[in-house]
């Protein structure tokens, strides 16, 4: 990314690192001094490890819309406390995002909260090339607003990739009205990763509440679910076929029970609308949708590679909250992956995507 230099100490200390929800969670802890960087070697090759789903937020544009940085993260006035904490995890490259918070903002505010929050968090990974690539952000509730801060994002600031959340204030990423964000997507060429918000309409019946913090537990991958499930049967991926997807969290339920939405056709071909071009599996193995590697366990991820292929999957932590800090090792423990598989996942198809060296 391009380095406006005067900028640069100003924007370092204006990203503050966050987790899946502003609320009182526990951060990954710091490492220690004594932590050494942790080289990645398959076969005697050493591998560039890339983390798709990181955290980050800019206060300055937060507080356009009085929103105050409610969760526990790092405010980072250098980089030293993230590096090291990547170093030990064994991750050479963060791709940074951030969770929408701005759907519902009015349209000159969010104007100006996704220049200051673009310009800050390509100034930080200018500064640490490295290490650090940005995902860019943008005003969906605005789509015609939204396609012009991706253009800009990426032509004129080099950035890689966009973020958006699962929903966008209530409605759905397939409703026809984000048609104009997804094909200024797939004409740039960038990776969407997609983060669930939650869903919020369940929470408000009380259906997520009691014990177990089901709201993110279950809400989060629900809403990616959901996401998911409209954009393939209401004809968004068939409508964009170069659009490629990263859906957080293994891409929630989907991967897991997908069949049933092929079966669905089957059994109720009357009811289920206008058919999709493929059977909903077919869109996991495609090259249209992938996923990271939030799912916990060596057979969670073997079952999510024979459900979309290993050419499907990256990397992710969610840095700095420790649902898990081991997702190298996770890799690397799964039996049955070939060397290439295992390096495709740790930064070889992230690499591809978001054109790393």
């Amino acid at each position: 990314m391009p380095l406006p230099g005067d900028f640069v100490t100003s924007a370092m200390a204006g990203l503050a690192f966050v987790g899946c929800a502003l609320s009182s969670v526990t951060a990954v802890p710091p490492p220690t001094p004594e932590s050494r960087r942790r080289e990645v070697v398959v076969n005697g090759k050493r591998v560039k490890t890339i983390d798709i789903h990181a955290h980050c937020a800019v206060p300055a544009a937060m507080a356009v819309v009085d929103l105050p940085l409610e969760a526990p993260g790092l405010l980072m006035h250098d980089t030293s406390t993230r590096i090291a904490a990547m170093d030990a995890q064994g991750i050479d490259v963060e791709a940074l995002s951030i969770n929408p918070y701005w759907y519902r903002a009015e349209r000159d505010a969010a104007a100006e909260l996704i220049r200051i929050q673009n310009e800050t968090l390509v100034e930080f990974c200018a500064a640490n090339p490295d290490r650090f690539v940005g995902f860019a952000t943008a005003a969906l509730q605005y789509p015609d607003l939204a396609a012009e801060q991706v253009e800009y994002a990426v032509r004129k600031l080099g950035f890689r990739g966009v973020g958006v959340g699962g929903s966008v204030a209530g409605e759905e990423l397939a409703n026809p009205r984000f048609h104009p964000f997804w094909a200024k997507c797939e004409e740039l060429g960038v990776l969407v990763f997609m983060h669930p918000l939650g869903t919020r309409e369940l929470e408000t019946s009380g259906r997520l509440g009691g014990s177990g913090l089901l709201t993110n537990t279950i809400g989060n991958p629900l809403e990616t679910t959901i996401a998911l499930s409209h954009l393939i049967f209401e004809g968004t991926l068939d409508r964009f076929p170069g659009l490629k997807i990263c859906a957080a969290h293994g891409g929630g339920f989907l991967p897991s029970y997908a069949n049933r939405s092929d079966a669905v056709i089957r059994t109720f071909p009357g009811r289920v609308g206008p058919l999709p071009k493929k059977n909903p599996t077919a869109y996991l193995r495609d090259g249209q949708l992938f996923f990271d590697t939030i799912v916990f366990t060596p057979e969670a991820l073997r079952h999510l590679i024979a459900e979309t292929g290993v050419g499907q999957i990256m990397i992710g932590t969610d840095y700095p909250f420790p649902w898990t800090s081991t997702e190298v090792d996770l890799v690397l423990n799964t039996p049955g992956l070939s060397d290439a598989d295992r390096i495709a996942i740790l930064g070889g198809t992230a690499a591809r995507l978001m054109g790393i060296d």
